[in-house]
């Protein structure tokens, strides 16, 4: 090989190693491109951000033609080298291409520009996106008979590649997302936890968010005006449901506004107000009906107040549309909210808990991950895993903490205390580590149990 022909020759290599490194950048960033991203930035006018958003749609097609170009580099760059190695080196030379081209290769063409486009693969891929569009036409009917023949291959060993099936939902993709971006700390727990809260309006059903029958403030319709002026102004909400004749049978809705609307009308004398002219009619929902389509409703009729029945009609709470916001966005409180002292965080690190507060509330406050699937309540959970009515001072261990039953009242479990195994595990240790003499007596009995 002449001189002139041998540096030609090397020239070539160059240029192949860039093409070849330009194709696995491209592929790297277009898969790790956002495509989410592209559709905002194409809505705001980036016609390359609509043209990479083209090219990821047809996922199959790109990366089918970027691998094509990629070989074809390589394969013809690794030939040319030992060509020149062959020539200066005779047979040893293709042995030595070998090492210096896969080392070339590694280096320059994969590792090099995969590291450049992962670290900030939209702007990536707006650069490369018109010159692969061009490649992914060119190379168009080569890749067209190669996913045929990928196709018919694997449907011989029984895999469908034509199913368009998502493996995650949208709703677990979002989630997903929200989750590392809260690992990451792109998201604060607060936001985090607002945007669980609007992912699970759809998984979660009335009665795993409404006031139990037990908790709820009923008035008896025919009480006089002034008892039934009285328990709304003590209580702390501006709706209360309606029974007549048994406490079962709820009848209305009375709204407080309404009440004193009409004890103004009727100059402040209570005797001349009828209680059915002024409540409005309750709302019945089922107990399975879901918190989206609950809020639904009540955005649909412009009421704020629904009754829970169970499978048999029998009235099991209330939900309101407070209930559900409070899913998004947290507790709210106004200044007539009667704040109850549910959660005392301890020294230790446990917690002390009434048996009444919702699971759900408990892990987005501690960040823990108790499951609330068979259960809605911190005590119907210990009952659950218990399959029993606990004993006061009954201890249990399960899901990571350990639970010890502080108050029972009758049946109902009013006060735990919950403790996070890991952390009890942690104080152990610590306690061991400043006492010699325990470490040497846990040490001793663990010697002489083996």
């Amino acid at each position: 090989m002449s001189d002139t022909n041998l540096w030609l020759a090397v020239v070539a290599i160059v240029v192949l190693l860039f093409l070849s490194g330009f194709f696995s950048g491209s592929e790297t960033a277009l898969t790790a491109a956002s495509r989410a991203r592209m559709h905002q930035m194409e809505k705001g006018g980036d016609k390359r951000a609509g043209l990479v958003a083209r090219l990821i749609s047809a996922r199959e097609r790109l990366l089918g033609a970027l691998l094509l170009g990629n070989n074809l580099v390589n394969i013809l760059a690794s030939s040319l080298a030992t060509s020149v190695l062959l020539s200066l080196f005779g047979d040893a030379g293709v042995a030595l291409a070998t090492l210096v081209m896969t080392a070339m290769v590694l280096i320059f063409s994969e590792v090099l520009p995969k590291t450049w486009a992962i670290s900030n693969p939209e702007r990536f891929a707006l650069a490369v996106a018109p010159i692969v569009n061009v490649v992914v036409a060119l190379f168009a009917p080569l890749v067209v008979g190669v996913e045929m023949i990928v196709r018919l291959m694997l449907r011989v060993v029984g895999v469908n590649v034509n199913d368009d099936a998502s493996i995650l939902s949208a709703h677990e993709e979002l989630r997903g997302t929200v989750d590392l971006q809260h690992k990451e700390g792109g998201l604060v727990k607060a936001e985090r936890d607002r945007i669980g809260g609007l992912l699970d309006l759809a998984e979660l059903e009335v009665s795993d968010v409404m006031v139990h029958r037990t908790n709820m403030v009923a008035l008896n319709a025919d009480d006089e005006i002034s008892v039934l002026l009285d328990a709304a102004l003590a209580s702390p909400y501006t709706r209360l449901p309606l029974w007549r004749d048994e406490t079962d049978n709820f009848i209305g809705v009375l709204h407080a506004k309404d009440l004193l609307r009409a004890l103004q009308a009727a100059g402040g004398d209570g005797s001349k107000i009828k209680i059915d002219e002024i409540m409005s009619p309750p709302r019945f929902v089922p107990n399975t009906t879901t918190l989206q389509d609950q809020l639904n409703a009540f955005l649909r009729h412009k009421s704020h107040f629904a009754l829970v029945v169970d499978e048999y009609g029998e009235v099991m709470g209330l939900v309101t549309l407070e209930d559900i916001l409070e899913e998004i966005v947290g507790e709210i409180a106004d200044e007539h909210d009667v704040e109850l002292e549910g959660v005392r965080p301890q020294a230790d690190g446990s917690i002390i808990i009434e048996g009444s507060v919702p699971i759900r509330d408990l892990n987005r406050a501690t960040d823990w991950d108790l499951p609330d699937e068979e259960a809605t309540t911190i005590a119907g959970l210990v009952i659950h895993e218990a399959s029993m009515i606990p004993e006061e001072r009954q201890i249990f261990t399960f899901h990571g903490y350990r639970f010890t039953v502080l108050r029972r009242e009758r049946n109902r479990i009013t006060r735990l205390r919950i403790m996070p195994l890991d952390h009890q595990a942690r104080q152990n240790m610590q306690r061991q580590a400043m006492n010699p003499v325990l470490t040497r007596t846990v040490a001793k009995a663990s010697t002489t149990t083996q």
